[in-house]
């Protein structure tokens, strides 16, 4: 009797169907575009940033002190990401090794990446630069650098606190790129 019940039980239990349920992300609830202005005494630099986004001064470079006061993190607590914006002058530091090295950042990103796309930057304030979209799931997909070739040079790279997977990020990482495009456009040099 009892193997009886659980031979019914068993069967009838195959017969049901399954329907597998898809991956999902959450939903992202993205804030109205609006900017305000980095105008801050002392900067060699200027640029319109988003209204959901804070600046804040970066001190240490992996523990050690910044090269010079004018590194910031663009942060966005919303996506629990930051652009880390580095600033060099030209003159103690040549100008084909900070392009060189801004390449090399980027390529360390070629064993998780299945492109990287650069761009040539020409802004209408007359900066110029290079743009480095990296697909795949790497740390940042989005880099920038920009200069004037003869006394400054301004490099940018967005990351996330979080493992990077491209598909998962994928809407937040353009909706930022939109943000860095207006900062890029916007930006201008003060001495």
């Amino acid at each position: 009797m009892v193997y009886g019940l659980l031979t019914f039980i068993l069967l009838s239990a195959c017969n049901s169907s399954f329907t597998p349920k898809p991956n999902g992300y959450f939903k992202i609830d993205f804030p109205e575009k609006a900017y305000r202005s980095f105008d801050t005494a002392g900067y060699p630099y200027a640029f319109e940033y988003p209204v959901y986004a804070r600046v804040v001064k970066d001190s240490t470079f992996f523990g050690d002190a910044t090269e010079n006061p004018w590194w910031i993190n663009i942060e966005f607590p919303q996506f629990n990401g930051r652009i880390y914006i580095s600033y060099k002058e030209i003159g103690p530091n040549r100008f084909d090794t900070l392009v060189k090295h801004a390449f090399v950042l980027t390529g360390k990103h070629s064993a998780k990446a299945y492109s990287i796309d650069d761009s040539l930057i020409v802004t209408p304030n007359g900066i110029s630069g290079m743009f480095f979209s990296v697909g795949g799931d790497v740390a940042t997909a989005n880099q920038f650098y920009l200069t004037d070739s003869t006394h400054h040079f301004l490099r940018g790279a967005m990351y996330f606190d979080a493992t990077p997977n491209a598909d998962s990020l994928g809407i937040v990482n353009a909706f930022i790129l939109q943000d860095m495009r207006h900062l890029i456009n916007s930006f201008r040099w003060k001495k």
